[in-house]
Parts: C-alpha cells; sequence; structure tokens
C-alpha cells in the first residue's frame, strides 16, 4: 500500500528527477548502482523509476493505492546510488595509506536525504558553491553563500540546516535546465 503526500519528494521522486536531469540510460543506471554496490536489473531499475498511479476521489482527495508494479526506493538504495554516481563520473578514488576510510553512508534518517543528496550531486558533477547558486537562481530560488553552507554542513554541525523538499525540487529542476 502506498500513500500519495500532497508535495512530499520521496526517493523514487528523486531518482526519476535525477536520472531525467541528467539523461542517465537504464544501462548507465545499472552500472552506477553496481558502483554504488547493489545488483540491479533492467526490469529492477524500471521498477523504481514508475511512478505512482493516483486515485483522486471526485472531492480532489488522493486516496491510498496498491501499487504492485512499482519498487519503494529506500535511503540504503538512494544513498548508494549517490555513491555510485560520484565514481561514474569522477572515477573511484584510491585512499592514501594511512588515512582513514571515508564514510561512504551518510544518510542517518529520512530528514537529512535531501542534504545528502545536495552534497553528493555537488561532488560528482564537481559543482562549485557559485555553481550551485546559479542552479538555484535559473529556478528563481536566491540563496545566499550562507544559506547553501547551511545546507551542506553535515548534520549535527553549527549552523546545519535541514534542506527542505522545495530546494530539492527546484535544484533537480536547475539541472534539468543547465545539463538537458
Amino acid at each position: 500500500m502506498y500513500f500519495l503526500r500532497r508535495n512530499r519528494v520521496d526517493n523514487n521522486d528523486i531518482l526519476i528527477r535525477l536520472r531525467y536531469a541528467m539523461d542517465i540510460k537504464d544501462s548507465d543506471m545499472i552500472e552506477i548502482f553496481k558502483l554504488g554496490g547493489i545488483t540491479i536489473t533492467k526490469e529492477g531499475v524500471r521498477r523504481l523509476l514508475t511512478k505512482p498511479q493516483a486515485d483522486i476521489s471526485p472531492s480532489g482527495e488522493q486516496k491510498a493505492i496498491d501499487d504492485k508494479d512499482r519498487d519503494i526506493c529506500n535511503d540504503f538504495t538512494l544513498e548508494s546510488f549517490l555513491n555510485g554516481y560520484i565514481i561514474f563520473k569522477r572515477g573511484k578514488q584510491e585512499s592514501k595509506t594511512g588515512e582513514p576510510e571515508k564514510q561512504l553512508f551518510m544518510v542517518k534518517d529520512h530528514r537529512s536525504v535531501n542534504n545528502v543528496l545536495l552534497k553528493k550531486v555537488k561532488i560528482a558533477l564537481s559543482l562549485t558553491g557559485e555553481d550551485m547558486l546559479d542552479i538555484f537562481k535559473s529556478v528563481g530560488i536566491n540563496l545566499s553563500n550562507g544559506e547553501l553552507s547551511a545546507l551542506l554542513r553535515r548534520e549535527g554541525q553549527r549552523n546545519y540546516k535541514e534542506c527542505q523538499d522545495r530546494y530539492i525540487r527546484n535544484f533537480l529542476k536547475g539541472l534539468a535546465i543547465r545539463y538537458r
């Protein structure tokens, strides 16, 4: 059973929007998941990228539906994809001797998914802060350097700010404008 929430961006929606914005093919999606440590088939990718079916009552209210043709993308799956996307775009980074292994998984709970997405897409595409501000500006969101810095901080750090869904929707829309 899947419940639709108005204006809520779920992980499947993020994956769909990112794929569209960066024009990623099915074969590349499979490779990216593999680089992130997940083996998935073309059918599995299709099931993750299937949009939910809406059942809207005459009063305009959205109801729960049973969607058997759709797999839910959990936080681990999305972050594995983002880790694979970094490797896909930039290559595998060799760890230096004596240096501790970097933490690959940063999502602690669903509230931090949006912040992690911004950070990992920034790394994968080698974006500067100015590039990110320009992407936001292209869709009418005017952020200051300080606001962007707060969104890119690690959860628990001073001045950390939780990234809202509207920022993610607009950032992914801005990526589509910039890269398509």
